[in-house]
């Protein structure tokens, strides 16, 4: 089942032959929104099973697909694959290291991450606008679990019962060196600004591994990233393990489980100088495209 937003009222519905089919519309029992609609559980799935089958498809030309964001927490896993935090090590002037020793590394030192405090987040076919205070702008394509029920010391072998779908995700990234002394603690700015998230296009439920999808990202056409979920060195159900020790997960809380290698981080060297070429780095009129060929693709305009 896909799931998808749609329109100004922000509807739920699920994608059907090439279209989408309005599920509160076919069956007025059915919450109408996102929400609601997770929180009602497998109840409210059944029904909806039944009012795909037998609702009116509206062509996706008709509507307009919105972040199927249920407006609750967005936490993302920070350097959870090897690829990718190797090349930002090497890049920072690390020796000696491979991606078997950079993989224990971040084994050995814990999991970490940040949170995404956003009103807004951007859907397929939104425009990013480039914020005002950065020069370096990048993108990290990713794979999204969202929670299903409420749920604290959560098992990492229990996952499959607090994962409720699975969806792609854009964490996008300001790359500026502030320049000042590095901090423990901040308000993570560099990952808090209008749009610094993408959602969608869908939420699939009840159909994937969450820790098997293949992601692509594609800049203006250049293909970036190729990586898949098993890469991941602390799975979703350590996230939300880690997560749950002392705070409570909720239905449509959202789990970013990291980004693989070919970010234009990782993959910039610096110059001579300690600068870094913009090259790799986002500019206006780029379109960003991250896909799965079992989700779909999430299309954004950086502007």
């Amino acid at each position: 089942m896909k799931i998808v937003v749609f329109g100004n009222e922000a509807r739920v519905g699920a994608l059907r032959d090439d279209g989408v089919v309005d599920l509160h519309a076919t069956d007025p029992q059915i919450p109408a929104t996102l929400p609601e609609f997770i929180a009602g559980g497998p109840a409210v799935l059944e029904a909806a099973g039944r009012a795909i089958e037998r609702g009116v498809v509206r062509p996706l030309h008709e509507v307009a697909l919105r972040a199927p964001w249920p407006r609750k927490r967005i936490a993302c896993a920070g350097g959870n694959y090897a690829a990718h935090s190797y090349g930002m090590a090497i890049n920072r002037g690390a020796q000696g290291i491979t991606l078997e020793t950079q993989a224990k590394r971040i084994r050995d030192a814990g999991l970490w991450g940040f949170w995404k405090h956003l009103d807004e987040i951007a859907g397929p076919g939104d425009a990013i606008p480039f914020p005002k205070h950065a020069e370096y702008l990048d993108y990290e394509g990713e794979v999204a679990v969202v929670v299903a029920k409420r749920g604290k010391e959560i098992k990492a072998d229990r996952a499959a019962d607090y994962i409720w779908g699975v969806t792609l995700g854009v964490d996008w990234s300001i790359r500026d060196r502030d320049g000042g002394p590095q901090r423990p603690l901040s308000f993570n700015l560099q990952k808090n600004f209008d749009f610094s998230a993408s959602l969608g296009p869908c939420i699939v439920v009840g159909e994937l591994d969450p820790q098997n999808i293949d992601v692509e990202t594609r800049v203006a056409g250049e293909l970036r990233q190729s990586y898949n979920t098993r890469e991941m060195v602390f799975s979703f159900g350590e996230l939300l393990e880690f997560l749950s020790r002392d705070l409570t997960l909720v239905p449509g809380d959202i789990v970013f489980g990291g980004t693989g290698a070919g970010t234009a981080q990782d993959s910039t060297k610096p110059n001579s100088d300690g600068s870094l070429p913009l090259d790799r780095f986002l500019r206006r009129g780029q379109v960003v495209e991250v896909s799965s060929p079992l989700i779909g693709i999430l299309a954004n305009t950086i502007s």
